[in-house]
């Protein structure tokens, strides 16, 4: 599969400015495999260690603070030798070896001609712990599932070879739009998580699709039981196992009361934040205004969790496959959709989308280009748009609003109607 953030990693490559580079998301998203895959095309060699499974390694660790060293003695145990920028050096699960992840600032200070990448499970949230975290002296990337670009490469090379070459204003087929649909409701089944994505490559069975993601839910949900921080692990389990509900309410805010009877902030508070850490859970805030900068009208107390992974909500929530491949209405698609369009969106702009609502109005997402505030609506369908959006647009009359629906590309008037499927375009067909 080819993965977007490869070429991010070349470009840190080659930065004048690099740091040892840290990859962070949640487990199965495929951060081994980026690495690996990394080292391979792009250095001569590569060595791997992982914490997880080899115990003896962190001695190494515990025992030196010289990266030199440190070196002299991986190469040793890897049976290579570890050349300054021809050799990738990989620590994989560096979560379970805080001394190693502390190392690191050791590299940047005194021997960063050697190019050193890590990852881990719940990265995000060691992060919040400064001590254990060397905060400034790495660079740090996000790894999400595949986006829709990504598993149409990995499914359907020619049609991702045309779906690329769409340009702004472009006239789009029927039979291309058609299919692109289709590939696009695929993707709201199988999601994606790189192990579901193969294994419909290979064996094109949803039945095995649903077998995963199911077994991808109880290894998620064993972590959190596992996980012995300060946070209380039944709450983290608690507040994951009411996403489904929180997103079947007409305004999908989300409500302590929704997980327990009578539950307030400070019960839940520390577990959402953990799950947002772990990149499990994406939080979506609501704004008291659409102006820049989005982040100033935050309004820290309201606010919407989506699903890292719609395919992986879509099971939790027991849909039936025939329900999206009929465009048949059902109760969660509006949620469904909005947390589609809100995972292609992810990482395409500078700031995380916000949403907007106050008595007269309700906008999906609302996201900041430069200084420009862009009114964006999800549809599941091909209806048009809700009158708040219109309302919105006419009170505001701002330079771009985005539809996005099953609906073609076009413009309607003030508004910009996207297919789903180009959700992951966004920026370049601004």
């Amino acid at each position: 599969m080819k993965r977007n953030a490869i070429q991010d990693l070349i470009k840190w490559k080659s930065s004048e400015d690099r740091k040892p580079m840290v990859l962070k998301g949640a487990r199965q998203v495929g951060k081994t495999w980026l690495m690996k895959e990394f080292g391979q095309s792009q250095y001569d060699s590569y060595v791997y260690f992982n914490f997880d499974e080899e115990d003896e390694l962190k001695s190494i660790f515990e025992a030196n603070k010289n990266p030199h060293r440190v070196v002299e003695l991986l190469s040793m145990i890897s049976g290579k030798k570890i050349l300054p920028e021809k050799t990738l050096i990989i620590f994989d699960e560096i979560q379970e070896c805080p001394e190693a992840l502390n190392t690191l600032k050791y590299f940047k200070e005194k021997a960063n001609e050697y190019h050193v990448i890590a990852a881990g499970s719940l990265l995000g949230t060691l992060l919040a712990k400064p001590k254990s975290y060397p905060v400034g002296m790495v660079n740090l990337l996000d790894i999400y599932p595949l986006t829709f670009d990504e598993f149409l490469d990995a499914v359907d090379s020619p049609l991702y070879a045309y779906y690329d070459s769409i340009q702004k204003e472009q006239q789009i087929e029927e039979i291309f739009h058609n299919r692109l649909l289709e590939a696009c409701n695929n993707y709201l089944i199988i999601g994606g998580m790189p192990e579901c994505v193969a294994s419909w490559v290979k064996h094109k069975d949803p039945a095995k699709i649903t077998q995963i993601q199911r077994e991808l839910v109880e290894v998620y949900e064993n972590d959190f039981s596992k996980h012995n921080g300060k946070v209380n692990s039944g709450r983290i389990l608690m507040v994951f196992r009411s996403i489904v509900a929180q997103l079947a309410k007409p305004n999908e805010k989300f409500m302590y009361g929704a997980v327990r009877e009578g539950a307030r902030a400070r019960d839940f508070e520390e577990a959402i934040e953990w799950l947002v850490s772990a990149g499990m859970l994406n939080r979506v805030y609501n704004v008291s205004k659409t102006e820049h900068p989005l982040s100033a009208f935050d309004k820290l107390d309201q606010f919407k969790l989506f699903l890292f992974d719609t395919g992986l909500l879509k099971h939790m929530a027991g849909i039936d496959n025939s329900a999206i491949l009929l465009k048949t209405d059902y109760q969660f698609k509006g949620p469904l959709t909005e947390n589609y369009v809100l995972q292609q969106l992810r990482g395409q702009f500078e700031v995380e989308p916000r949403y907007y609502s106050d008595k007269n109005s309700e906008i999906d997402f609302v996201i900041q280009h430069g200084t420009e505030i862009i009114p964006v609506e999800a549809k599941g369908g091909e209806d048009k748009s809700a009158p708040s959006f219109k309302r919105y647009i006419e009170k505001y009359r701002p330079e771009h609003a985005l539809r996005y629906s099953k609906r073609g590309y076009r413009k309607d008037g003030y508004i910009t109607n996207l297919p789903l499927y180009l959700a992951k375009k966004t920026i370049e067909l601004l």
